[in-house]
């Protein structure tokens, strides 16, 4: 108490009684602030059970052979491309899957938008690209100006909209952003009409959800809700796990490990209730980090590192079926030139199934995307951070574990 008065006595002698005034209005404003922002913030969820993508006989895994593959098109004039994500499209519709990135002159430019093309079922073709995301646009929305967009995260919620969760920043770099929560607000999901809103900047930390990013695509869930993975990065890196449920709204979040050097979480189904979660090992020569929960990500414990070699680069993970696991991560220590797909039973031993790229070590095919769908393994990466392709697997037919 004498302290802070003698510390009000010396702030009042050198800067005046108004100017001290409106300091300590500032000081018990800011206390306020954080204070209603830890009293809204959820509660740890309950545990969850995921859902299984693959509903019939799972197939064989170590048959699935490249059968399709290409550049996906580029906005007319974008010099730049990454970070692209793969959302399944309804049944009926004439699209089967969409893919977005972000792409612009060059990372971080002032005109990066987030693009989006669609694989048309009637061709076989993917759409000439458009741009569904503007930053100016949604700044003007949401009330304050933003500096950056990347990392498009895309979900499909149980009325059938496309969520799309977007790392946004202001002033800074990276690890100055915020996770932007944003909705189709159009009728359609026709690449012609879709068009989104912001719902809200993801409330996921006290220091005004600074510094954390979304990279991977969510776990569905059986309830239609799903887990977000997400990362904090301001100065040391860890792994969050956000649930949503089957609306969008958000219910609460956990963390996911204890080391500070993962990021970029992929969650990998072993079970409804086991889940693996791979990362990105910011150290220098590292490995795939692992983590798990055995309860629905109620509770998570660390693991030993998976025996892969991991360049500080993202990976991508997807459980099909129990027993039936895969990864598409970068297997040489010393760069990105290579891109490989691998499978797993137990998800601690792993057996390369395809090399999708092999390059140059100053080649980069980098960030894969995973997507099961229509009896396919759909791939998404980007080349060089030039542009984005795809490519299409399928197993041998007839093929069974």
């Amino acid at each position: 108490m004498f302290l802070f008065l003698g510390a009000s006595l010396l702030l009042q002698s050198i800067f005046g009684r108004s100017v001290l005034l409106r300091l300590l209005l500032a000081l018990l404003a800011t206390c306020a602030l954080l204070v209603l922002d830890v009293v809204q913030r959820p509660h740890q969820p309950p545990p969850a059970l995921a859902a299984w993508p693959v509903t019939t006989a799972a197939p064989d895994l170590s048959t699935l052979r490249v059968v399709d593959r290409g550049p996906i098109p580029m906005p007319e004039g974008m010099a730049a491309a990454h970070a692209s994500t793969l959302l399944a499209m309804p049944a009926g519709h004439p699209a089967a899957l969409t893919v977005f990135w972000f792409s612009g002159d060059r990372e971080s430019g002032p005109n990066v938008q987030i693009a989006a093309s669609q694989y048309l079922r009637a061709t076989g073709q993917w759409t000439p690209a458009r741009f569904v995301v503007n930053r100016f646009a949604m700044g003007e929305q949401l009330g304050f100006g933003l500096r950056r967009l990347g990392n498009p995260v895309a979900w499909l919620d149980g009325d059938g909209r496309i969520h799309l969760f977007v790392v946004a920043t202001g002033g800074g770099g990276w690890a100055a952003s915020r996770v932007l929560h944003l909705r189709q607000s159009s009728a359609g999901s026709s690449l012609q009409e879709l068009a989104f809103a912001p719902v809200r900047v993801l409330p996921l930390s006290w220091l005004w959800n600074t510094s954390f990013l979304v990279r991977n695509a969510p776990l569905r869930l059986q309830d239609g809700g799903m887990v977000l993975p997400v990362h904090f990065e301001l100065g040391l890196k860890y792994p969050v796990a956000v649930r949503l449920d089957a609306q969008g709204n958000f219910r609460g979040l956990e963390r996911v490990s204890q080391r500070p050097y993962a990021l970029q979480p992929t969650l990998v189904m072993q079970s409804p209730a086991n889940w693996l979660a791979l990362m990105r090992d910011e150290r220098p020569h590292g490995k795939i980090i692992a983590a798990a929960t055995h309860d629905g990500g109620r509770h998570w414990n660390d693991l030993p590192d998976l025996d892969l070699d991991n360049p500080d680069a993202a990976v991508a993970g997807l459980g099909l079926a129990p027993g039936q696991l895969l990864l598409a991560y970068n297997s040489s220590i010393a760069s990105r030139g290579t891109l490989d797909l691998s499978q797993s039973a137990n998800g601690r031993q792993w057996t390369r199934v395809q090399t999708l790229e092999h390059g140059t070590p100053i080649d980069e095919f980098s960030y894969p995307a995973l997507l099961w769908h229509d009896g396919s393994l759909w791939v998404t990466y980007t080349v060089d951070r030039h542009r984005i392709a795809w490519a299409r697997l399928q197993p041998r037919a007839g093929s069974t574990p």
